[in-house]
């Protein structure tokens, strides 16, 4: 959320960003919403004054026709109050749903653009295996190896769901537990956090109202599974003043996440890329308000994702995302995209994020500068794995002609030093 004292003094420029995130929220709606409410805050303010100004009157008046005569100015005023506060009240509402769509304003880098096909390629890392035998996708690998039953998993979960068996459930330990120690000596505190959460968790951080069709809900109980440890990491300090000492404040959040998926029916049905539960490590980042700081430190948790992926033996390209791509909330995205052969194509299997105080202004989340003045704190956040997507790469780039997997050294360590899966 931005406030609405940006939004009145940069009008057109939110409106800009309104039309290049493609989103839907009428501004000069907004506008007059919050030009109504002022003016009602006003008239309450005023009565309210009054109102207290006749009771104490009618407290002093020894005359009893006068003092009729306030009483009944008083219950007047009293009925005109509550009027005027039903009005503002319904007023408010409607101020505080439009609110809750308004984008941030990207950054100056980012393309305009409707899609993912706007993105800017920045720059491949690693070379594309080329293979001189018939290379099989990671069903059909998973199939040799006993590693995966998807037909069980359509029966016992309904569709995008599967069973991991034998060296599948190895590898993605390995490859999750591999990440949590990579970002813990680079300073984050590893975190196992709820998966289930409250809708104020979901709405702060920017998935709700928009994307609450993705989510999976649990009306009894007023709970959502989240898509993403993000929700829980950043609502972790939620209503806190942090101590400004301890910024920059990194998080590595392990969860298992959910997403319906909703809209994609038939699209990447085949295989592990689109399912609805999967294992995720999460970078999230807390640092004071400061443009440039947040800027470096985006950088940094970019650069995790870079180093993994090397680490990985993986070839990757980095995008720079395109406004119709990076969200509501997010000033600058940057989407990492791993070499899938069975898909002949770079894929998206990272996301890195600056969103400034979009977040904290929602949750609450604030520090003290070194002046003593009260700000909302910048997050960040970018995927550190993914699974089991990253599994698609994995197991296809590092297939050997008799249908064994080579394992990356820097996985070996979590999978008792094997070579290969035989």
């Amino acid at each position: 959320m931005i406030s609405i004292t940006f939004i009145r003094e940069n009008t057109e420029a939110v409106k800009k960003a309104v039309v290049n995130k493609g989103m839907a929220v009428d501004i000069d709606k907004l506008l007059a919403l919050d030009s109504s409410l002022r003016e009602g805050s006003k008239k309450i303010d005023a009565l309210r004054t009054e109102r207290n100004r006749l009771s104490k009157r009618v407290q002093t008046c020894s005359d009893n026709t006068e003092k009729a005569r306030i009483v009944e100015q008083v219950r007047l005023l009293k009925n005109d109050l509550s009027s005027c506060e039903n009005a503002t009240r319904s007023v408010s509402t409607a101020f505080d749903n439009l609110m809750l769509h308004v984008p941030s304003i990207p950054a100056p880098e980012v393309p305009i653009g409707k899609d993912e096909d706007d993105n800017i390629e920045l720059r491949k890392i690693g070379c594309v295996p080329t293979f001189n035998f018939p290379f099989r996708d990671h069903i059909e690998l998973c199939e040799i190896h006993d590693m995966l039953d998807m037909q069980r998993g359509t029966k016992v979960a309904g569709s995008r769901s599967y069973f991991l068996k034998n060296d599948a459930v190895i590898l993605e330990m390995a490859v999750c537990r591999f990440v949590i120690d990579f970002l813990s000596l680079r300073g984050f505190t590893p975190m196992s956090v709820p998966q289930l959460v409250r809708e104020k968790a979901m709405q702060g951080t920017g998935y709700f109202p928009i994307g609450s069709d993705q989510a999976y809900a649990i009306p009894e109980d007023e709970l959502f599974l989240a898509g993403t440890s993000e929700v829980s990491l950043v609502s972790f300090h939620q209503d806190e003043t942090l101590p400004m000492s301890e910024f920059p404040i990194r998080y590595a959040g392990i969860s298992s996440c959910y997403r319906r998926e909703a809209g994609t029916y038939g699209k990447d049905s085949r295989g592990l890329y689109r399912v609805h539960q999967f294992q995720k490590v999460e970078q999230v980042v807390f640092c004071e308000a400061d443009h440039e700081k947040a800027e470096r430190i985006h950088y940094e948790i970019l650069e995790n994702t870079e180093l993994i992926l090397q680490a990985l033996e993986l070839p990757y390209r980095v995008c720079l995302a395109c406004t119709g791509e990076i969200g509501i909330g997010q000033i600058r995205k940057h989407e990492v995209e791993t070499w899938m052969p069975s898909r002949n194509a770079y894929c998206e299997t990272h996301s890195c994020s600056t969103l400034a105080d979009f977040q904290t202004r929602r949750l609450g989340i604030r520090y003290r500068d070194n002046h003593g003045e009260m700000k909302y704190a910048f997050t960040l956040n970018n995927t550190g794995i993914a699974s089991p997507r990253i599994l698609i790469p994995l197991l296809e780039n590092h297939q050997n002609e008799d249908g064994s997997i080579t394992i990356p050294k820097a996985l070996r360590p979590y999978m008792n030093e094997r070579e290969k899966i035989q």
